[in-house]
Order: structure tokens, then C-alpha cells, then sequence
């Protein structure tokens, strides 16, 4: 699947309730890849930079009310299989690589599985109450073998050397926030060319509703673009779950439409953080929303929010009488 160049970020054509339904799972897949292996893309907060992510940009997009429970509440979570899953297997993908090019095969990356899951799990205590019994863990762990025997069906890793992998990438946004996240993989080629590589253990979005996934693949090329002064010559997402693999070619103006929309966005941010209206915007999506107990949308109460938290997320404090 490739998606069509383009110059500008347009919005998503707007989908039915149904479809956003159909996609919701997928989306809360992503969100877990999304700050998989590493953890919280979030989780070094800076003591003075307020920073936005790929991922809680689009949870302020999503619903402004999740953007404050994990941004400025930092409430926990539970672990979830789906969670999990991505987890591994981009661990498994970041350290595959560690492998001579010859050894890069599909049985070294399954054998590596058992390793990287116990390591995680103790790391990650919560992840040992996932599962009721040993045969449900197999069935889940063999789904991640699965997955990884989709990626090799779209690259051949024994022909690729990545200049990094799990990179963590920071630009201070001149009078706006710090820009982070968390690249799964940079490819530069002999003449220079740089490819920026994401892990989905999803499925892809329908044609025409791409704009979620390249959003954070422009972030990204973004971040890189204005530290290293080299734009990306491709952003490659690469769907596991379907064996899908979206393309596209960033530009300078998409770059700049970027920048606005980021800007754009982290001015609403603040507008809530001063007023305090952190609104909920219920959708399909919040079936899987961990904190619908305390949404008002679902006859929840919010907890009553910290200035402080606020300013140390936001660099603004709410206006209060």
C-alpha cells in the first residue's frame, strides 16, 4: 500500500461511527507501538521543557480529557496483551540486528522470543498477570512468531546494516514545546539518503485514512530534518498484523505545514491548561479507554487537577480567581 505524495497534512475524510469501530482496536495497537520497548516516550520529563509527543499529540486530538490523565495526571494504566505484544516484538526487531547480517533469519528471531519475554517481564512485573494459565501465554507468544514471520516477508534483514534503532530524538521548538519521541529504526544509504522505518503490530488504516500513522512519521522526519539538516528522502510504516507496508516522500512544504499544525495544536493545549477545560470527546475509541470510570461522559468524576502537574506539562498555570 503506498499513499500519494502530497504537499500539504490535510485532515482525515471524516468515517462513520461503524468504521471507527472496525478501527479502534487496530488504533490501540499502535498506541502501544508507539512507545513500545523504551517505554513512555514522555517518560524522561525534562525539569523545565514542556514536551509533546507523536503519540499525546494525538491523544489531545483524540480526546483532551486522556491527554490530561496521562500527560499532566500521569495516571497509571493497566498492561495489556496487545500492549505487551508490540513490546516484544520490537524488541526483538531492535536486537535482531545485533546479529551478524548472515544470522538474521526468521528462526533466530522466534528463538530470541522466550529471552526478550522473560526480560521483559522483569522489567515490567505487571505483565505476569496478563495471562490465566501457561497455554493462553503460548498461544499469545506464538501470535508474536506470527508477527515476525510477517516482517520478513517485507524486508530481508540480512541485506540491511541500520544507522540506529530505538532512537531517541529531541528539538527544542523555538517558542513552543520540546518535540520528542522514539524512531524505531533510521536507515542512511551510501549516497546519504535517509529512511525513517516504524513497526505496526496493527493492521493498516483503509486507503484514504493514513493521516493518523504519517502524522507521527512526519514528527519524526521532522525532529530529524531540523537536528541533522537532512530531510528524510522516506517514511516506510510497516503493518505486521497484514503485511502492509505504507511509503511516502516528505517535502519542505509538508515540513512547514508540520511545524504549524504542531504549533497549532500545542496552543490549544495551553488554552486548556489555562482554563482548566480538559473536555472529554467520546467516540468509538473510548471501549478501550482506561479511565472511563472517571470520565463524564460516562457519569465519572475527574480527580481535581494539580497547578503545579499542569505547568510542569504545559508551561502554563490554570487561570484561577
Amino acid at each position: 500500500m503506498s499513499t500519494p505524495r502530497a504537499g500539504e497534512l490535510a485532515d482525515e475524510p471524516t468515517e462513520t461511527v461503524a468504521g471507527v469501530a472496525g478501527a479502534a482496536a487496530d488504533q490501540a495497537v499502535e498506541q502501544a507501538d508507539d512507545v513500545a520497548v523504551t517505554g513512555d516516550e514522555d517518560a524522561e520529563r525534562p525539569t523545565v521543557r514542556p514536551g509533546l509527543s507523536p503519540s499525546r499529540a494525538n491523544d489531545f486530538q483524540q480526546c483532551p480529557l486522556l491527554f490530561r490523565y496521562r500527560v499532566v495526571d500521569r495516571l497509571p494504566e493497566p498492561a495489556s496483551p496487545a500492549a505487551a505484544r508490540g513490546t516484544l516484538v520490537h524488541s526483538v526487531l531492535e536486537r535482531l540486528f545485533d546479529l551478524p547480517a548472515a544470522q538474521r533469519t526468521l528462526t533466530a528471531a522466534r528463538a530470541m522470543v522466550p529471552e526478550q519475554w522473560r526480560s521483559l517481564r522483569e522489567r515490567a512485573p505487571q505483565y505476569d498477570e496478563l495471562f490465566g494459565d501457561e497455554s493462553e501465554e503460548a498461544v499469545w507468544l506464538a501470535g508474536a512468531g506470527d508477527l515476525l514471520g510477517t516482517y520478513f516477508t517485507l524486508e530481508d534483514p540480512t541485506r540491511l546494516e541500520p544507522e540506529s534503532r530505538e532512537l531517541a530524538v529531541r528539538l527544542d521548538l523555538p517558542d513552543g514545546p520540546q518535540l520528542r519521541g522514539i524512531v524505531d529504526r533510521v536507515d542512511v544509504a551510501p549516497n546519504g539518503w535517509v529512511r525513517i522505518v516504524d513497526y505496526k503490530t496493527g493492521r493498516s488504516p483503509r486507503a484514504g485514512f493514513e493521516g493518523h500513522a504519517l502524522f507521527q512519521m512526519r514528527f519524526y522526519a521532522y525532529v530529524l530534518w531540523r537536528t541533522r539538516g537532512v530531510l528524510a528522502r522516506a517514511l516506510q510504516l510497516e503493518y505486521l498484523a497484514d503485511g502492509q507496508v505504507i511509503r511516502h516522500e516528505p517535502t519542505e512544504a509538508e515540513m512547514t505545514t508540520l511545524e504549524a499544525r504542531v504549533r497549532s495544536l500545542w496552543a490549544s493545549v495551553q488554552h486548556a491548561a489555562r482554563t482548566d477545560t480538559w473536555q472529554p470527546r467520546p467516540s468509538a475509541l473510548c471501549e478501550w479507554c482506561s479511565f472511563s470510570a472517571l470520565c463524564p461522559a460516562f457519569g465519572g468524576t475527574p480527580p481535581p487537577v494539580d497547578d503545579d502537574a499542569v505547568e510542569r506539562a504545559t508551561g502554563v498555570r490554570p487561570d484561577r480567581p
